[in-house]
């Protein structure tokens, strides 16, 4: 393993420690319902799966697993990014249970808002100008 692929390693390590950290302050924002913050850490986290996604560094760990070579040191750095991306798998499922709790909150919040409330209803009048009888509830005068 040359010199070039520990640095890939490494970078994909720094890479996955600074998604750690945009993970969590993901976390944070949607906590604060600071959705400027949120988005703006999106764009951090596409750069970075980006860069952990590249074709190029999926061939260095592909000949790194394949290389019978293997330096110790690369293997140490190959298994702390691999820890490192299950920390973020989970610190990604935190965050999508996060929005999907809020999103379920919002839509209750708007049923209740948009659902019409039977102590509420619109009195209908017929032709001749008397109250129409409720469809759901007592008439007036039984009432």
């Amino acid at each position: 393993m040359t010199n070039s692929d520990i640095d890939h390693l490494t970078q994909a390590m720094h890479k996955a420690q600074a998604l750690k950290l945009v993970l969590d302050s993901e976390f944070d924002a949607l906590k604060k319902q600071d959705l400027t913050a949120f988005e703006v850490l999106q764009a951090q986290k596409l750069e970075i799966l980006n860069f952990l996604a590249a074709d190029e560094l999926m061939e260095k760990v592909k000949s790194h697993t394949e290389d019978q070579d293997k330096a110790a040191s690369s293997v140490a750095i190959w298994d702390q990014v691999v820890a490192l991306m299950n920390e973020c798998r989970d610190l990604h499922r935190r965050n999508e249970i996060l929005i999907s709790h809020k999103l379920e909150t919002i839509r209750g919040a708007l049923q209740t808002i948009q659902s019409p409330d039977p102590l509420n209803s619109v009195e209908i009048y017929d032709r001749l100008g008397k109250i129409r009888p409720s469809r759901g509830g007592a008439a007036m005068g039984d009432a």
